[in-house]
């Protein structure tokens, strides 16, 4: 019995993107949630699970209208869904009053039902969402199951706040297969037994790495899984340590360089680390303007650039700490207040030995000398007049 495992769609999202980009990812969303349904059509997929969140919110009824029509072009494929916490059938839902196809099952109660598929000798169990929040913890050993050769379980959530459980319970249930939703980012609980299927898109930029769906097969041997990336887009969080010799004109080739090698239709956030010239200061900001050379990519109507949402500096100017240790008898005739040591990089035990170092030369009146190390720079600021 061949399936594909869905979750957290979120149909009608509008992610968090500049310049009127959101409306146009909100179509891509649609668009990944199409090439699945053909997928099932093109492959004769048996069986298509959706396990919760299949729309950001409370669905339109012109939004179900159009998910049944999509789902009008299997022929081949079963499908199964369950509400989560984003689309929870609510008293005036209207997962409540829809009419699905015969091929299309919902299980809408919020107490644990099977769905009895005897044309492909699977039950499907679970649940949906009738509130935001399911903060009672699940005791999945009392799960009912079906009387089916094949038995699947679906199951949105898994933290405190949204059906918590115990993962190593999944390992002692009687299911061939438990296909979780809620966590956006894939992963697999137990192999061959239990996995996130991640969300099918990207929703906003902390939904890094890859997205889409898992295509699974259960027969007499047991259950195989493999995930498959899907999604048009990521999200990226790029770092990029930076050199005293860094000049902004080097950093903007790394960025361009970077953005060639992972993708063009990509979303990135760039955060540069380490120690720079304190003559140097690296622009962020304009990089975000329209029409800049560093933004925008053609398939969003630009034809000027990258698709750059943030780049964080987060480097530490290279000050010269060995100068610094060299004046501190000037440092203590100016009588500070206080001798602020920036650490970024530094071990503990690397950190210590310099704060040692500056206690017996500013505290207790020491001869010392630091540490030989390449990351240790400085800075003496008299004043400002």
């Amino acid at each position: 019995m061949k399936f594909l495992h869905l979750a957290d769609i979120h149909l009608g999202a509008s992610p968090d993107l500049p310049n009127g980009l959101a409306e146009k990812r909100k179509k891509e969303i649609w668009n990944s949630f199409r090439n699945v349904i053909e997928k099932c059509e093109r492959e004769k997929i048996d069986l298509l699970l959706i396990v919760g969140d299949l729309f950001h919110r409370q669905p339109l009824l012109r939004e179900l209208k159009e998910v049944s029509y999509l789902f009008g072009k299997l022929t081949k494929t079963q499908v199964v869904l369950v509400a989560g916490n984003h689309d929870y059938i609510k008293k005036d839902s209207y997962y409540r009053t829809f009419h699905w196809q015969k091929h299309v099952h919902m299980i809408s109660a919020d107490e644990p039902q099977c769905i009895e598929l005897s044309e492909i000798s699977t039950s499907v169990c679970g649940f949906s969402y009738h509130s935001r929040e399911i903060r009672e913890r699940l005791d999945i050993s009392q799960l009912k199951k079906g009387r089916q050769k094949y038995e699947i379980l679906l199951l949105h959530g898994g933290d405190e706040t949204h059906v918590p459980f115990n993962k190593e319970d999944l390992r002692r249930v009687d299911y061939d297969y438990v296909a979780l939703g809620h966590i956006h980012k894939p992963q697999t609980v137990i192999d061959g037994k239990a996995a996130y299927s991640g969300a099918l898109e990207p929703i906003d930029k902390n939904d890094t790495g890859k997205h889409g769906f898992i295509k699974g097969e259960i027969t007499d041997e047991g259950c195989r899984i493999r995930f498959v990336p899907a999604s048009v887009r990521r999200y990226i969080h790029e770092k990029i340590t930076v050199t005293p010799q860094f000049t902004d004109q080097e950093l903007q080739e790394r960025i361009e360089a970077c953005i060639r090698e992972q993708g063009e239709q990509h979303f990135y956030k760039f955060i540069l680390t380490g120690f720079r010239d304190p003559d140097i200061m690296f622009e962020t900001v304009r990089r975000f303007s329209h029409g800049d050379s560093l933004y925008g990519h053609p398939a969003f109507g630009n034809e000027h650039g990258w698709n750059i949402l943030e780049i964080a500096d987060r480097t530490t100017p290279a000050y010269d700490f060995g100068q610094l240790m060299k004046q501190h008898k000037e440092i203590r005739n100016l009588q500070p207040s206080a001798l602020r040591l920036d650490f970024t990089m530094e071990s503990g035990k690397e950190t210590r030995d310099i704060i040692n170092v500056y206690g017996d030369v500013f505290l207790r009146g020491r001869n010392a000398q630091l540490p030989e190390a390449s990351y240790t720079k400085g800075h003496f600021k008299r004043g400002v007049k």
